[in-house]
């Protein structure tokens, strides 16, 4: 794989763009997460207002559930305690899916499980089915999604979530998701494993504090991180596909002529000054 990347060029990639990128700082470092505008409009608007207010500085990680999710946001259990919303919608429309049309569909070559036809758009991992012509986000490692209640529409961005297990695909077309993690998903995936119901941690003091969820637009250019991403659209991406659906690493004895697309990697660089 990296033959085929050090063989790219500078249009292969594309950098994230700073409206569309949350920082999550922590003690231990930061999580850099790009939002999906695309495929969740009205969460990703409220969540920027919600960043832009610092509604989540001082607020905690309150869940780590193993080989499933890390989750953040109010840990207050009366509504009376919660912290206010500013000027945030408090009601959202679920944002599961997505017309096709008018989205641009980089597919897998081989068959899903999940869907009638799995790739990427805009760079996320997505599926869509041609037939009903919807199109939505895939919870693959590292997907980000709106925390909700029993109904669909009871999620407004403020509670976030990170896939930090096996790919949960069973949750497709169930919640929002609103982006996904491009660096920094070990800062959450070794958190200490909550102890309550559904991996909730039990004890205040077992929280991780968040310092500041912000985005990469409301930073000072010196102290944002400057990545790039893999396009998607690209043949050095699907040259690279198609090395990890047939590895012929000499180590490999079977190539598999399959890859899941969770299992596609996604590659981030620094770029070069």
């Amino acid at each position: 794989m990296q033959e085929i990347l050090d063989a790219t060029q500078p249009g292969d990639w594309r950098a994230l763009d700073p409206a569309n990128t949350l920082y999550l700082d922590l003690a231990s470092g930061r999580v850099v997460m790009e939002l999906a505008p695309g495929f969740a409009p009205a969460h990703v608007q409220n969540i920027r207002t919600l960043a832009k207010e610092g509604y989540w500085n001082g607020l905690s990680i309150n869940r780590s559930q193993d080989n499933f999710v890390v989750q953040w946001g109010d840990a207050a259990e009366d509504d009376k305690q919660k912290k206010p919303l500013g000027s945030a919608s408090a009601k959202l429309p679920a944002e599961f899916e997505r017309a096709s049309k008018g989205v641009k569909f980089d597919r897998l070559p081989d068959k899903d499980g999940w869907a009638p036809q799995a790739g990427f758009a805009d760079g996320f991992p997505a599926a869509r089915d041609p037939q009903s012509g919807k199109a939505w986000l895939a919870h693959c490692y590292g997907a980000i999604g709106a925390g909700r209640d029993v109904a669909p529409d009871s999620s407004n961005g403020t509670e976030l979530y990170v896939v930090t297990g096996q790919s949960p695909r069973q949750l497709d077309r169930n919640i929002t998701v609103v982006g996904r993690v491009v660096q920094g998903i070990e800062l959450l995936s070794v958190l200490p494993r909550g102890t309550g119901p559904l991996g909730f941690y039990e004890k205040p003091e077992q929280r991780t504090q968040i310092k500041a969820i912000r985005l990469a637009s409301e930073v000072p250019e010196n102290d944002r991180v400057p990545l790039e991403l893999l396009r998607t659209d690209t043949p050095a991406f699907t040259q690279l596909v198609e090395a990890r659906r047939n590895r012929r690493d000499e180590w490999y004895k079977r190539p598999a002529g399959h890859i899941d697309l969770c299992n596609v990697p996604l590659p981030v660089r620094t770029p070069k000054k």
